[in-house]
C-alpha cells in the first residue's frame, strides 16, 4: 500500500508543525506516512493549490497559519473538497487572546526572530567570556565594543551586561608595567570606551576588596600613589587612542551600561 502524504502548510518555515505531526504519526506503528512541507505561504492561491493537491493524492493537511484570513480560507476549501485539515495554530492563538486580553500580532515567523535574538545573545556572552581581561588580543578587532580601564572599574560585569544586549564586547586592563596590545590602537576610537574613576573611590574599592580576601588593606595595590600612577597611565592611553570615557565612580553597572549604550548610539 502506498504511503499517505501529510501536507504541512505554513506561512513560515513549518518546522514546528512538522515536529508535532511526526510526534503524532510515530504513535501509529503499522502505518507509513510521508510528510511534505508547503512553507512560506503568502497568498490564498497557494492554499487552494495545497488543498487540491491533498485531495488528488488522498492526503491530509496540518497547518500553522497566523493570519485569520488564511486559516478561514484553508478550512473552507478543505471542507468543500472533503479534505481533512487540522489547524495547529488557530485554537491556541484564540485561547491566548482571551486569556491575555491582548490582540495577537498575526505576523508570521516571530518565533524564529525570537530564536535568532536568543542565539545572538548567547554568542555575545561567549565572546565576552573568551575575550575578557585582555586574554586574547585577537578579540579586540572582532569586537563591537572595547572597554579599557584600570583594575576594579567593572570591565567584566559591564561586558557581560552589554552581551545581553547582543553586543560583542572585549575588555582590556590598563597597567603601567604592561604595554597595551597593538590591536587596541588599530580600533576606531568610536568603538572604544575608557572607564574612568576617581582615585579616592578606587582606593576605597580596592581596600575593601583586599579585606574581603583576608589580605592587608594597605598593600601597594590600594595605595593612593599607585592608584594615581595607574590613572595617569590610563589617561595617557586614552589620549593616544582618542576614545571617549565614562566616569564610573558613583555608577552601578546598569547605569554605566546605559551610559555606554547612549554614547555609542
Amino acid at each position: 500500500m502506498n504511503p499517505k502524504t501529510f501536507y504541512i502548510v505554513s506561512d513560515s518555515v513549518g518546522e514546528t508543525a512538522e515536529l508535532m505531526v511526526k510526534a503524532a504519526v510515530s504513535q501509529f506503528t503499522n502505518s507509513e506516512m510521508r510528510i511534505q512541507r508547503i512553507p512560506y505561504v503568502e497568498d490564498l492561491e497557494t492554499l487552494d493549490e495545497a488543498v487540491q493537491t491533498a485531495k488528488e493524492s488522498e492526503g491530509l493537511i496540518a497547518y500553522t497559519l497566523v493570519k485569520t484570513e488564511f486559516r478561514e480560507r484553508i478550512k473552507t476549501k478543505a471542507e468543500e473538497n472533503q479534505v481533512v485539515a487540522m489547524d495547529l495554530m488557530g485554537p491556541l492563538i484564540e485561547n491566548l487572546k482571551g486569556y491575555l486580553d491582548e490582540q495577537p500580532a498575526l505576523q508570521p515567523g516571530l518565533v524564529h526572530k525570537l530564536d535568532e535574538d536568543y542565539y545572538k545573545r548567547i554568542e555575545a556572552i561567549e565572546f565576552a567570556v573568551k575575550y575578557d581581561d585582555g586574554r586574547d588580543a585577537k578579540g579586540i578587532l572582532k569586537a563591537d565594543l572595547v572597554l579599557i580601564g584600570v583594575s576594579r572599574t567593572s570591565k567584566t560585569p559591564l561586558s557581560q551586561f552589554l552581551a545581553h544586549k547582543q553586543l560583542k564586547v572585549a575588555n582590556v586592563p590598563i597597567v603601567p608595567e604592561v604595554e597595551p596590545p597593538e590591536e587596541l590602537f588599530q580600533v576606531h576610537p568610536s568603538k572604544c570606551i575608557g572607564l574612568n574613576i576617581d582615585s579616592e573611590q578606587l582606593n576605597h574599592i580596592r581596600t575593601e576588596r583586599l579585606r574581603s580576601l583576608g589580605l592587608d588593606g594597605s598593600a601597594n595595590y590600594a595605595k593612593e600613589e599607585r592608584i594615581q600612577e595607574e590613572i595617569d597611565y590610563f589617561n595617557k592611553i586614552v589620549d593616544k587612542i582618542g576614545c571617549r570615557t565614562i566616569n564610573v565612580s558613583t555608577k552601578a553597572v546598569e547605569e554605566t551600561a546605559n551610559a555606554i549604550l547612549n554614547t555609542i548610539r
